[in-house]
């Protein structure tokens, strides 16, 4: 039996697949690390942390498998996007990253509209001037440590920094590229317009590849270290979105996926990149070649609930956490909760909103502000649903996947809000079995992404519809949409009071 490695280098964790050539995850190891957050808004990683982390998981792996380690063909990775990395040119890290859920760059935002211009901007790399792409946070440091900056040769995103670090060849590609707001996505090339715009040279970005190409193998330090054969193929992988598509087989034109991590993605495969949603949506290359997908994100999703338990519960597990939420009727009597507490992506790009329960009165206990805070998240996340619907896409059918594919009662709840079929994958890894599944096709056990995910996912669930319960979340989400508009002026005046 052979096996490949996927590495999902993720914001709070690494999680490492051991998969053979069934799809079947034989072993998986997950190793933390932590965030720095010097103050609001900020959120930084040590990439060393990365290497270490990744390097211990990897050894704990091969100390498990009881099968031949050459028998291990490829290694690929998905990790999360956006975040800089600087390094001089001796390849050594200049600062911690800046990661993408950091949100200190709103007026470099600016400055790349003031320069570039909003539509030629969205022509160009097709997405907005957001704060947590790449971009802004290299003008922040340009603008804010200059000294350091001088110094700067190069940028890299997390994973593919992880990666150059493990067999010492330097790469980006297009998935991750994408988010930088430095790549025409179209023509797949560094945009020399926006580059020279901001005086920044072509040497600067890494040279670029596709998510399946081969890219080198370990160094041998590494192999050692680690216990894996020093000639195990490594290939370039992709951005983690990308990767959940890949790894829940988002691989043809109508399909569609809801992601619900850390943060929340609704996401749908495209054919064509001439398609105009005006920057309301994420425009991304997928790691497939010649494929893109459309993308719309609710940066706090589960972090919303993971905040929720830990401010209230912090000693509970989720499951009791979340117990007697199915007695609760739809709408959670009149209460709803707005999940906008590190600010909003989709369709409200803005840094410096901040969430609500509204509606709560003295009949209202623990279950309705639990049932509400899901129903709040999912009802973020039917906003891009709608983005997509309003272009004329078809969007019944929904692959859900991450912490919202795990209650069954959250996942009814997403097939009633967003009036849509919702499948439970039989085994769900998301990234990193996207990771995986590249290295398998990287390494010839597939023709194509699409037969390496006919063999390699099932579906275990569907949920359908209540009709009853759309007709009232219809009504609720109405209101809910009226929110964030009643509550921006009033969280722009109490921004000066946060610490």
């Amino acid at each position: 039996m052979k096996y490949v490695i996927g590495i999902d280098l993720g914001t709070s964790a690494v999680k490492i697949l051991l998969v053979n050539q069934k799809g079947e995850v034989t072993n998986e190891v997950s190793k933390s690390y932590p965030l720095i957050i010097e103050k609001s808004g900020y959120s930084e990683q040590d990439p060393e942390e990365w290497v270490k982390s990744t390097l211990e998981g990897l050894t704990e792996l091969i100390q498990q498998f009881d099968g031949e380690v050459k028998d291990i063909d490829g290694i690929s990775f998905s990790g999360q996007m956006h975040g800089l990395v600087l390094m001089d040119g001796n390849g050594r890290v200049l600062r911690n990253a800046i990661l993408w859920n950091d949100t200190r760059t709103t007026r470099q935002c600016r400055e790349i509209y003031d320069t570039v211009g909003r539509d030629r901007l969205l022509d160009i790399t097709k997405n907005p001037a957001l704060e947590g792409f790449t971009l802004p946070k290299i003008l922040w440091v340009k603008e804010n440590e200059p000294e350091l900056f001088s110094s700067a040769r190069l940028f890299l995103l997390p994973k593919d920094y992880l990666r150059f670090r493990l067999t010492g060849n330097i790469h980006m590609e297009y998935s991750d590229a994408a988010g930088t707001l430095l790549l025409n996505e179209a023509e797949r090339e560094w945009s020399e317009e926006i580059l020279e715009l901001f005086n920044l040279s072509h040497d600067f970005c890494p040279p670029l590849v596709d998510s399946h190409d081969f890219v080198g193998t370990l160094k041998p330090e590494h192999a050692e270290i680690t216990g894996l054969p020093e000639n195990v193929k490594v290939f370039a992988g992709g951005a983690d979105n990308a990767c959940g598509a890949i790894g829940s087989g988002i691989l043809s034109e109508g399909k569609t996926l809801c992601s619900i991590g850390t943060s929340g993605v609704v996401l749908s495969y495209e054919e064509r990149s001439d398609l105009d949603f005006d920057g309301k949506v994420h425009y991304f290359n997928h790691c497939e070649e010649n494929a893109y997908y459309t993308m719309g994100v609710t940066l706090a999703a589960g972090y919303s609930l993971s905040w929720y338990k830990d401010t209230f519960a912090k000693e509970e597990t989720f499951e009791e956490f979340l117990n007697g939420i199915e007695e609760v009727p739809a709408g959670s009597n009149g209460l709803l909760f707005t999940p906008y507490i590190v600010g909003e992506r989709t369709p409200h790009a803005d840094s410096t909103i901040r969430g609500s329960f509204i509606g709560m009165d003295a009949s209202h206990g623990r279950a309705h502000f639990s049932r509400a805070v899901l129903e709040g998240i999912t009802f973020s996340l039917n906003e891009s649903i709608e983005l997509f619907r309003s272009s004329g896409k078809t969007v019944d059918s929904i692959i859900s996947i991450g912490g919202g594919a795990k209650n069954e009662t959250w996942l009814q709840m997403q097939a009633d809000i967003f009036n849509a079929k919702i499948e439970k994958l039989s085994s769900e890894q998301g990234p990193g079995m996207g990771a995986a599944m590249l290295a398998a096709y990287g390494t010839g056990w597939y023709s194509s992404l699409k037969e390496c995910a006919d063999k390699f996912l099932q579906t275990s669930k569907t949920y359908h519809p209540i009709p009853e319960n759309v007709e009232n979340y219809k009504k609720v989400f109405a209101a809910y949409q009226q929110i964030y508009h009643m509550t921006k002026e009033m969280n722009e005046q109490l921004r000066e009071f946060r610490k």
